[in-house]
């Protein structure tokens, strides 16, 4: 990659794609310039037009440069336009070229127009140091051949490369029986007390800093003595809560856990505190059959929701199928594999290994509680005593969750489930989707829960695959 020359002043030349990833994206880059060239205002301009989510964002962007240049003058917008939170010092500049042209006898398109645009600007701004900053891979490598100074857009990342997912879990695999063993380690004091058929353990002393509300504190990843959910939080004290055992007697909808993770699983969507619960993990580590199970348990059992929503993004893994006939539960039918393999697994008799999910009694029973919804038509629902579900949660953008969680109406749950290794949505990466947003800005929150699940349930075919390819 190009060197970056660390001049006092950087004018950072912004993609189109940048802006369409994150409207707010003027905004991020502190006391220097941002540039807008008139390529990206064209493409833009062809965007704006329609439903889809690209539209909308669109016509968002298209309005904050309104109300930014509505009020100043020709000459103020030739200066630079002082952009709001900056300081007073990052300006927004437009980059208005009549004969630019594509270099070296590249072919006439928004990206090679939008190179020279750049390269034209860097010769005539020798004192600053010019940057184009895309989400484009390939026009990246295009200014890297023609020694263009090129970034990525980071600034909206929850974590940095050398960071990953918290996990939602601590396990102290040498804590002792109760975790008599884990209170010495952490030079802390504890007192146990008995609230109606819940236990709790208050600590006193020097907190690790890397607790935090909605965490799982174990002593074993497998057959733990104590598992425990962490309810308060500061730094010199916190409050934990003994985990309800599902590995035996005790399932969810005939589920057991396995290990402490599967158990802590079980927990978060079991417990009507948690609103909002986020399950990370490769394929074939249950998150979907779990989250189905609990569901199952808590509408048709327990009745504490009146149906079940289920949506997933409908981004295709290879080529795309293309347009798709009849009423919006038969266009997502194709999407939703997994839940039809999950209700078979659940609802499998275990004596002679066939299922019921096709018989008549049982389909109508589940049909008259699920829904499968297309996400594209929830804007403006308001979702009330609903279980809803997120599959593939890993291929929204941050704003598109933002959309869908704030639906959530009064006694309604949310579940979302992904696996950052698995993206298929263009632009998006393991540190920059919408699922690394929400558990990162969310784990703080006493009324939601994250965990990621390592241990591959499926076959040991899945996880050879997880882990060798």
């Amino acid at each position: 990659m190009v060197r970056i020359d660390k001049k006092a002043t950087r004018l950072y030349v912004l993609d189109t794609n940048v802006l369409i990833h994150d409207p707010a994206a003027l905004y991020q880059f502190e006391e220097h310039d941002v540039v807008i060239p008139m390529t990206v205002l064209e493409e833009l301009d062809k965007h704006k037009n329609g439903i889809r989510e690209i539209a909308r964002t669109a016509r968002q962007i298209s309005r904050t440069l309104s109300e930014l240049t509505a009020r100043v003058s020709f000459d103020e917008i030739q200066r630079g336009i002082p952009l709001p939170g900056t300081g007073q010092t990052g300006r927004l500049r437009f980059l208005c070229y009549n004969d630019v042209q594509p270099i070296d006898h590249l072919e006439d398109s928004p990206d090679n127009r939008l190179l020279a645009e750049t390269c034209r600007l860097r010769d005539e701004r020798p004192d600053a140091s010019v940057i184009l900053v895309t989400k484009d891979i390939n026009l990246r490598v295009k200014a890297a051949a023609l020694n263009v100074p090129v970034e990525d857009y980071l600034n909206d990342r929850v974590f940095s490369d050398s960071d990953a997912m918290i996990e939602g879990a601590k396990v102290y695999a040498r804590a002792g029986k109760d975790g008599a063993g884990l209170w010495e380690s952490l030079n802390v004091d504890v007192t146990v007390e008995r609230i109606d058929h819940h236990t709790f353990y208050d600590l006193r002393g020097t907190i690790p800093a890397d607790w935090h509300l909605g965490m799982l504190v174990s002593d074993s990843e497998n057959g733990a003595d104590f598992e425990a959910i962490v309810r308060e939080l500061s730094p010199q004290s916190a409050r934990l809560q003994l985990l309800t055992n599902y590995r035996h007697h005790a399932g969810v909808w005939g589920v057991h856990a396995h290990d402490s993770r599967q158990n802590f699983t079980l927990n978060l969507l079991m417990d009507p505190e948690i609103d909002l619960v986020t399950i990370a993990g490769t394929a074939g580590t249950g998150k979907t059959y779990m989250t189905l199970a609990a569901a199952f348990q808590q509408t048709l059992d327990s009745k504490l929701f009146e149906r079940i929503v289920f949506t997933r993004a409908p981004i295709p893994m290879g080529e795309d199928i293309g347009f798709l006939p009849g009423t919006e539960e038969e266009k997502m039918s194709p999407w939703m594999g997994a839940f039809h393999d999950n209700m078979d697994n659940l609802l499998r008799d275990e004596h002679d290994g066939t299922t019921s999910w096709s018989e008549g009694a049982t389909r109508q029973l589940i049909g008259s509680r699920v829904q499968i919804r297309s996400p594209t038509f929830m804007r403006g629902r308001t979702l009330s005593d609903t279980f809803l579900i997120i599959d593939e949660a890993q291929n929204f953008t941050p704003k598109q969750l933002k959309g869908l969680i704030s639906r959530a109406g009064r006694n309604s749950k949310i579940v979302l489930l992904g696996n950052v290794g698995q993206i298929d949505t263009p632009y998006l990466t393991a540190n920059t989707c919408g699922m690394a947003a929400v558990v990162e800005r969310f784990r703080d929150w006493p009324h939601a829960g994250h965990v990621t699940l390592r241990s591959v349930e499926r076959s040991r075919l899945a996880l050879a695959a997880e882990e060798l390819l």
